[in-house]
């Protein structure tokens, strides 16, 4: 009797089964040595498709019945066999087709044949009720099970102290099997084709003391050729050699800690470099909150470290991977790859992307963090490369408060279990270690992450390139034709004005071209990216040559947009946000002192004036230090006020008692409740196609409807499409928009195409006269 593992015309394989659980046996067992779970591993892979070799699965196969469970067999013999020290295997066997489950005794109770017999709660029938016919099965097939005693401790331990550690674990071992059962089932699928197991290349190599040598290199070149002045220059300097000290200590949690305009990003990037290279880790994986600054950050890198790869492993060395990044199918033009190539290429970088198989990722914080706390395969499957690495975390302070301290607490872990070095680098460092009591009752080691930069470099005194001025009356607002007038009649003539929500930005723009202002330009993610990139090279070319200028902006100015004016105004928020748009004025330093205007913004009784409820409270515990301290007292240059604002805002907030379904699923230690309830972003968004360049737009417009959405068409629609927050089934904006199909008779629910093209203005962007509830920010 044959049992075949997928198919019934296998080519170059006896024995297909036996081989499938041999070779995901073995290559799970690979991946986990990293983590001292190899053994685990190997069980997993043995059994997980062990229900296969069962009499129903073989009359599925000849198309005699339908719906069989194949997984839970194996789960239920891990269990059997091992008990304790077999959870985390079970799981993951269970979990490599439903998801993971949920870690408790009912459900892992609910496991037995004799149960699922009788009820099974999905409809379908067990493989075979008798496990002893399938350890027969295997055992003829000449494989084994290793004895009890031979696992020793077990990757997973289920104490009521270490619940989120205990999940975590199990997700570190699922990651081993769900990437090894695709990989050798895609290697299966090809034997079919081609007449032998082929396998994708696997990814490239850190080689970091090449890496280093190349990095430093450019580094230095790159300050030699700055226009900064010289005392910026040498802040950059010594933030950097800073980072190189660091990166000499052994692995752990860090932060990086620095004021902005100090070359961040560079100097993180060199400090995983040679902190990879000092303890010999595999890969760097940089996390970003915002999708805007990802594609700079990737060309940063691809920039930083040319010299160092060939061109043509470009995109393979340093890999992009967020909801945009276009490498779910199809294939896509790239510069050095020839047309013939294009299909095997972008089917290899999906492939990468797939489980990480880089040694440089660049992902966002949806990406990263909602996959360590998801239950799926297809997400989880990449969780294993985490070991071994540098994880770099920019922006930390956009870390929703609801959700830091069960991160926290999962990413200390990470560290620690993983041998994985976590860095947190903003200049508005959150005081974190403020709720380590609260992270300790999740994971015993806290959160006590060690500082990069010294005390004693005193950056923030060195970069205080401005002065704030404050309201003297935290109850004195003005209103927007004022605010219009002040700035209008402003004697430096460029002016940076940002303010808290997109309706302001727009009240304001339309008051000063109203007023007859000239000079003036509008930005926010209304307006797509080739949009507000073709705005701020125009504003830097006005402010490089001294011209007027005055830019009118959304928050999405202080997310990584190099731009230097002698004058910002900005509507009060929570502290972080005022710092990134002082990090906007003087940010050069070639003024003597540069001048952040705070300003209150008139308000109607009842209206909302922040974009949510987190920001409004971050904002009212900024008016208590402005009441505390008053115009003179409030120095946003000051790390001790940093500490301070967020000490307060977390008694305030309390985030211990928030996403009480997250923490309660936690506590269940159930994967799907977690998974559900774990979310960066709440609401859900969509892309928009819009009409910036008409003759772009027909032209995309056109491919998508006849080919449907692909990768090639996915990475030239980026730059002209707009984000919008998921629209209602009654919401007006509906009828303006139209999904892009993905084939016969199939639409996509995250690609759009607008359909109005008079409500996208070349001044302020999309402009939709109906559902204005839904443009984010």
């Amino acid at each position: 009797m044959e049992y075949l593992a997928h198919t019934s015309n296998s080519v170059g394989e006896v024995d297909p089964l036996k081989s499938h659980l041999r070779l995901v046996a073995e290559r799970a067992s690979k991946y986990a040595e990293a983590f001292d779970a190899s053994l685990e591993a190997y069980i997993a892979g043995i059994l997980h498709d062990i229900g296969k070799y069962g009499d129903k699965f073989q009359q599925r196969l000849r198309g005699e019945i339908r719906g069989v469970d194949h997984w839970s067999n194996g789960a239920w013999i891990a269990l059997s066999k091992y008990q304790m020290s077999g959870i985390a295997a079970a799981l993951s066997i269970q979990g490599h087709h439903k998801g993971l489950q949920r870690a408790s005794k009912s459900s892992l109770g609910d496991l037995d044949p004799a149960k699922l017999e009788i009820n099974n709660t999905e409809g379908l029938v067990l493989s075979e009720p008798d496990m002893r016919n399938l350890l027969e099965r295997l055992e003829k097939d000449g494989l084994e099970l290793p004895a009890k005693e031979q696992i020793g401790k077990s990757i997973y331990k289920h104490s009521d102290d270490s619940k989120i550690a205990g999940m975590l674990d199990i997700r570190m071992l699922f990651s081993t099997l769900v990437d090894a059962d695709y990989i050798e089932t895609e290697a299966h699928f090809n034997a079919q084709e081609k007449g032998a197991r082929s396998y994708s290349e696997p990814g490239l190599k850190l080689n970091p003391d090449t890496l280093l040598e190349h990095l430093l290199g450019y580094l230095g070149e790159l300050s030699m050729k700055s226009g900064a002045s010289p005392s910026v220059r040498k802040m950059r300097s010594d933030l950097l050699h800073a980072c190189l000290a660091a990166a000499e200590n052994k692995h752990g949690l860090f932060t990086l800690t620095a004021p902005t305009g100090t070359g961040k990003t560079l100097s993180m990037l060199a400090f995983a470099v040679k902190h990879a290279l000092h303890n010999n880790l595999e890969r760097i994986i940089t996390v970003i909150p915002y999708l805007s600054i990802i594609d700079q950050t990737v060309s940063e890198y691809r920039k930083a470290l040319a010299s160092a790869i060939d061109a043509r492993d470009a995109r393979r060395y340093v890999l992009e991977h967020h909801s945009l990044s276009g490498i779910r199918g199809g294939k896509r033009a790239v510069d050095g790859v020839t047309s013939d190539d294009e299909q095997e290429f972008h089917q290899q970088e999906r492939l990468l992307t797939e489980n990480w198989d880089a040694p440089i990722i660049v992902t966002t914080s949806v990406q990263f963090l909602e996959s360590l706390f998801s239950n799926r395969p297809s997400a989880c499957r990449k969780l294993h490369r985490l070991a071994n690495s540098v994880i770099l975390f920019d922006e930390v302070q956009t870390l929703p408060i609801g959700l830091v301290i069960p991160t926290l607490a999962t990413l200390s872990h990470l560290s620690e279990r993983y041998n994985s070095t976590i860095v947190f680098s903003t200049a508005t460092q959150p005081a974190f270690s403020h709720l380590d009591a609260h992270i300790r009752k999740h994971y015993v080691r806290g959160w006590n992450p060690r500082e990069i930069v010294p005390e004693e470099l005193k950056l923030y005194e060195r970069a205080r390139r401005n002065r704030a001025r404050w309201p003297q009356d935290i109850r004195e607002t003005v209103s927007w034709n004022d605010l219009a007038k002040e700035l209008a009649n402003d004697a430096h003539g460029q002016v940076l004005c940002i303010v808290n929500l997109k309706r302001h930005a727009l009240t304001l723009y339309d008051e000063l071209i109203r007023m007859g202002v000239e000079d003036v330009f509008h930005l926010s993610t209304n307006m797509c990216p080739a949009h507000r990139q073709e705005v701020i090279k125009e504003v830097r070319l006005r402010l490089d040559k001294g011209e007027p200028c005055l830019l009118v902006s959304t928050q999405c100015v202080e997310a990584g947009v190099d731009i230097d004016f002698p004058l910002v105004y900005r509507a009060l928020g929570p502290l972080d946000s005022i710092a990134q748009a002082a990090g906007r004025c003087n940010r050069n330093g070639r003024l003597e002192e540069g001048e952040v205007v705070l300003f209150l913004p008139e308000s109607t009784e009842g209206e909302n004036i922040y974009p949510d409820g987190a920001y409004r409270q971050a904002t009212e515990v900024m008016k208590i230090l402005l009441a505390k301290y008053g115009d003179h007292g409030l120095d946003i240059n000051s790390p001790r006020i940093f500490e301070e604002y967020y000490r307060e805002l977390y008694d305030i907030a309390r985030p211990e008692r928030k996403k009480e379904d997250l923490l309660e699923g936690i506590n269940l230690r159930d994967f799907v409740k977690v998974s559900e309830s774990y979310h960066v972003i709440e609401k859900p968004a969509i892309n928009i196609l819009v009409p910036y360049e008409p003759a772009v737009f027909n032209e995309l417009e056109e491919e998508v409807r006849k080919a449907g959405l692909n990768a090639k068409w996915i990475t030239k629609a980026r730059p002209y499409a707009v984000g919008l927050f998921k629209p209602g089934f009654d919401d007006p904006l509906l009828s303006y928009i139209e999904p892009v199909p993905l084939g016969r008779d199939s639409y996509s629910e995250e690609w759009f195409i607008y359909l109005n093209g008079e409500h996208y203005s070349l001044e302020t962007g999309l402009n939709p006269p109906q559902g204005m509830e839904c443009l984010i920010g």
